[in-house]
Parts: C-alpha cells; structure tokens; sequence
C-alpha cells in the first residue's frame, strides 16, 4: 500500500506540475499577444513591454507550486498509513487524515481568498473530499 501510495504521489505530482505549466504558459502566450496588439495600436517605449513582461506569470514556478502543493496533500494520508498494520484501522486513519487535510487546506485558501470559511470548507468535503475516499476506498 505503501508503494502504490508513493506512485501515486509522484504521479499525480508530475500530472499536476505538467498541467499547470502548459496552463500558465498558454496564458502567458495569450497576455504577450495581446500586449504586442496594444503596441500596435499606440506606439510605446520598448522598456515599457519588458517591464510588463517581467509582471506575466512563469510556467515554471506554477508548475513548481502545483507540484509541492499536490505532494503535500499527498503525503499526509500516506504518512499516517505508513505505521497502522490492520488494514480496517489503516482506512479509517486515512480517511480521518485526508478529511482534516481537506479542511485544513481549504480553510486556509478560504481565509487566503476572502471566502466564507464555514462553506467553502463545507462543499470541499462534500464535493470534493468523501465522494473520492467513498469511491477509491471501497472493496471492489
């Protein structure tokens, strides 16, 4: 479980990391094309575009983020399964684990964001968290 576990992590880290760059990089494509438009409509110093270069995002410190910010939220259900040997305890403990990291990490892009706290953590559960546990934990 250990290593499905960590392949896991690492897979879904590097799909992560890859979806985020061609994200990124395909608006950061899109914002220089239109910059380029607009220079062509009124004429600008060419200082003035590389300092509005220098503002655009970089793919790669997005793909970087996604990546750290994917093995986090991975590794702590994976941390807390590392040590449980009965398999029914090990599923409840990463269940438990991964429905207070949910919460944790959605209270803190709540507070982060300016949303409401109390239902964005709600609908993270709901949505997002226990459908995917229910789904992925039950025996096939």
């Amino acid at each position: 479980m250990i290593v499905a576990g960590f392949a896991g992590l690492v897979a879904g880290a590097c799909s992560m990391a890859i979806g985020e760059f061609v994200s990124v990089y395909t608006q950061r494509d899109l914002e220089i094309a239109q910059m380029k438009r607009e220079k062509q409509k009124r004429s600008e110093s060419e200082n003035e575009e590389v300092t509005e270069r220098e503002q655009l995002p970089n793919p790669g410190q997005a793909a970087a983020a996604s990546a750290l910010a994917f093995s986090v939220g991975a590794v702590i259900p994976l941390l807390a399964a590392a040590f449980i040997r009965d398999h029914k305890v090990r599923m409840a403990v990463v269940v438990a684990v991964a429905s207070m990291a949910l919460m944790v990490f959605r209270v803190m892009g709540a507070l982060l964001g300016g949303t409401p706290v109390v239902k964005s953590s709600a609908r993270c559960l709901l949505e997002d968290g226990w459908p995917w546990l229910l789904l992925l934990g039950s025996p096939s």
